[in-house]
């Protein structure tokens, strides 16, 4: 193997050290050109390995702007394996001259035929960044004789679909956007038949897209919708700044509406992420309270319908696996299946379909909720009335690196540094029925803490009491947090 031509046109700056984390490399988009195309370099390795097509999704998600980062797609469209990871970031910290001796380091612990073809998707969010740098992606694959399938402007969930649309040679369906388009809204057209007539009120949903790839491609799927949803989009990249106080990450955090959104009392509203792979819903009451169903309301709604499917459909005991959607397929052919079963059947393999299942989706999650709510006459009222939140606080501390933080038990519980989770706890034992967690971000330096108890004033107290021992602990940057009132 000779040393990567173009290498020289991609120098790594001296003495900088990145770490691939949860969600890839992300930073400011100046240090990055040579990462991109050392991650063009290792997808290719790592394509030439597992026989299939890799994706490089050029994207850093809900953070600003002016950052970027890049993340790796394994064949199923799932997230790169933990070894892949380390030598993910063992390349992108080699100096310019080991850069060789690094590459033939994981050739050889890979036993990797570099004589095996490879192909790469390439895909971009819409940070101005991002052509360069996914150029210098392209320049990586090129340098080892790999080919690529440059997508363009796509958003993550997208790119991962693609990938295992491709590797499982279209049984997962067609490896382009426009088949993204018709096989989703298809399943979600197919769902929503079983809704009874819906008002146009009833049909309208406010979506904030993050001024990100997701508002995009929800105008480029709104067609394809046929008006069973009325789309109000807003944050929609015309003008306003990627993330900047919109977005899904905004909204969770802040517990506010998004700047740009005109919201009507009682109206549903969710809000996309940067890259559209998050969703939140929320709405204000008539008493101008701001109500937010994020992750756990969205998993309860679904979960709950698709627990009532089964039922009506006698698979309680099914998992969702290719024998479950196999046993589906036969119990809607068959003609002994009563018409109570076939409907709750058909229901189930229409909701399976809407479902990305290789990566979390704020488009189709969006989606497969409208069809939910759609199927059971539910307003958002309604199902945020499902169950009761404690009143909580979400906040984030600025560290100087993340790292110091381990968690165990499901991140519940802080292990590093020490001190830090008897600290929580002491604070903890202050209030009524209440929980702290503190967690750091697989993006960016900082700590997420959340906090809830038996009241508003309370939660938001332990938030910042939890959040003040976490930056006199693991190394806070800039002023300590301020309390909230």
């Amino acid at each position: 193997l000779d040393s990567p031509k173009n290498s020289k046109l991609h120098p790594k700056p001296e003495g900088l050290a990145l770490q691939y984390g949860t969600a890839g490399f992300r930073t400011h988009a100046k240090h990055l050109d040579h990462i991109m195309f050392r991650m063009g370099l290792l997808a290719t390795l790592r394509s030439k390995k597992t026989k299939s097509t890799i994706g490089v999704m050029v994207t850093a998600s809900h953070n600003p702007e002016e950052d970027n980062g890049v993340k790796l797609t394994d064949p199923m469209g799932e997230m790169v394996t933990a070894v892949w990871e380390g030598y993910a970031t063992q390349l992108a910290n080699a100096e310019q001259d080991s850069l060789l001796k690094e590459l033939k380091d994981i050739i050889e612990k890979e036993d990797i035929d570099m004589s095996e073809p490879a192909s790469i998707y390439v895909g971009k969010d819409t940070r101005p960044s991002g052509a360069s740098l996914s150029r210098a992606v392209l320049d990586g694959v090129s340098s080892l004789g790999g080919k690529t399938h440059d997508y363009g402007l796509v958003t993550t969930p997208q790119l991962h679909y693609m990938v295992c649309c491709c590797n499982t040679h279209g049984c997962y369906g067609s490896p382009t956007v426009e088949g993204y388009y018709q096989k989703l809204s298809q399943a979600f057209l197919q769902l929503t038949q079983n809704a009874s007539n819906r008002t146009d009120d009833q049909k309208r949903l406010l979506v904030d897209g993050a001024n990100g790839i997701g508002a995009l491609k929800m105008r480029e799927m709104e067609p394809f919708l046929r008006s069973k949803l009325q789309v109000v989009l807003s944050n929609d990249s015309s003008s306003g700044k990627l993330n900047h106080m919109c977005g899904a990450d905004y909204v969770k955090v802040q517990q506010k509406a998004p700047q740009g959104m005109n919201m009507g009392v009682g109206e549903r509203c969710c809000s996309f992420d940067g890259d559209a792979d998050r969703i939140v819903y929320y709405y204000t009451d008539s008493k101008g309270c701001f109500h937010l169903l994020d992750g756990d309301k969205i998993a309860t709604l679904i979960s709950s319908d698709m627990m009532s499917c089964l039922f009506f459909a006698g698979m309680l005991q099914v998992l969702f696996s290719k024998a479950a959607q196999k046993q589906i397929q036969e119990l809607v052919k068959d003609p002994n299946t009563n018409d109570e079963r076939k409907r709750a059947v058909k229901l189930l393999e229409s909701t399976i379909n809407l479902i990305n299942q290789t990566v979390g989706d704020a488009i189709l999650d969006m989606l497969v909720i409208e069809a939910v709510l759609a199927i059971r006459g539910m307003s958002v009222q309604d199902w945020h009335a499902i169950y009761t939140d404690l009143p909580n606080r979400q906040l984030k501390v600025t560290v100087s690196d993340r790292r110091v933080i381990d968690t165990t038990d499901a991140e519940r519980r802080a292990v590093t540094p020490e001190g830090l989770q008897d600290a929580i706890d002491s604070l903890v034992k202050k209030y009524k029925t209440a929980r702290s967690f503190v967690r750091p971000s697989g993006t960016e330096d900082v700590v997420r803490v959340y906090a809830e108890a038996d009241t508003q004033e309370n939660a938001d107290r332990l938030a910042h009491e939890v959040s003040l021992a976490v930056y006199r602990l693991a190394g806070g940057v800039g002023d300590e947090p301020k309390p909230l009132h």
